[in-house]
């Protein structure tokens, strides 16, 4: 019950759907496949105490050290990967930005690695999907916009339990129609273009609640394979 609340107040901070602006769809692509970036994951900042002085890295592979973090103060978390962090905060002599060991932070979440790691994981699986204009259940409608675009159509329910809705995705192909004609001059028959319509091919619905995807029908056009299913956002205690 607890972990549901919070999910809910996670979502809330979420852009409005269909907000998304032009540009922002392929953000994730266009970025390095191996790290995590929090402003485009998680809406409310993810701070970190530091334990101890440590060192600060242009790279995430550590060969070019920027400087040092001073021990004892909070620091911004901005982008992850397996291994090592990305944080904002101050140096030695002034502010400083750079890839930091996990062995410098703690936090008052006592989950924080092991949650750290399930988002790192959740969201590598989640850029894939996206990379792959491809939707799954428990991904965030943020998370569709991003990988598939601008809906064709939405609705929206709300009670007092929570809101749910659809946003469907229709695709369309031109398809040329032609008339006969006979040439007045030689009586022989050829093919003219007449007109060009846009004709459904296929149609995704995506069923949602709590701005979590809960379901996906497809039609027989689209389909291609099982169902992928992602595990829903995961959620900090802070």
């Amino acid at each position: 019950m607890k972990t549901g609340i919070l999910m809910v107040l996670v979502l809330a901070a979420m852009p409005v759907m269909g907000q998304l602006r032009q540009g922002e769809r392929k953000s994730l692509l266009e970025q390095d496949p191996e790290v995590v970036y929090l402003e485009q994951t998680v809406k409310e900042p993810i701070e970190l105490m530091v334990l101890k002085e440590a060192p600060v890295f242009s790279d995430k592979e550590g060969k070019v050290r920027l400087g040092f973090l001073k021990a004892n103060q909070k620091v911004r978390l901005e982008a992850m990967t397996e291994k090592v962090y990305r944080v904002r905060g101050q140096g030695l002599r002034n502010g400083i930005v750079g890839w930091v060991a996990p062995w410098a932070f703690a936090s008052k979440d006592p989950e924080f690695v092991a949650n750290l790691k399930k988002l790192y994981e959740r969201q590598i699986e989640v850029q894939a999907i996206i990379a792959e204009n491809e939707v799954a259940i428990g991904m965030t409608i943020e998370e569709v916009g991003l990988s598939r675009g601008k809906p064709t159509k939405t609705s929206l329910r709300r009670t007092k339990q929570g809101q749910s809705g659809k946003w469907e995705y229709i695709d369309y192909e031109e398809v040329k129609h032609y008339v006969t004609r006979v040439d007045p001059l030689t009586g022989a028959a050829y093919r003219q273009l007449s007109h060009v319509t846009q004709e459904e091919k296929g149609k995704t619905v995506i069923e949602f609640e709590d701005e979590v995807v809960t379901a996906i029908e497809e039609s027989e056009d689209r389909k291609g394979g099982n169902v992928r299913i992602v595990v829903p956002p995961v959620v900090f205690g802070w």
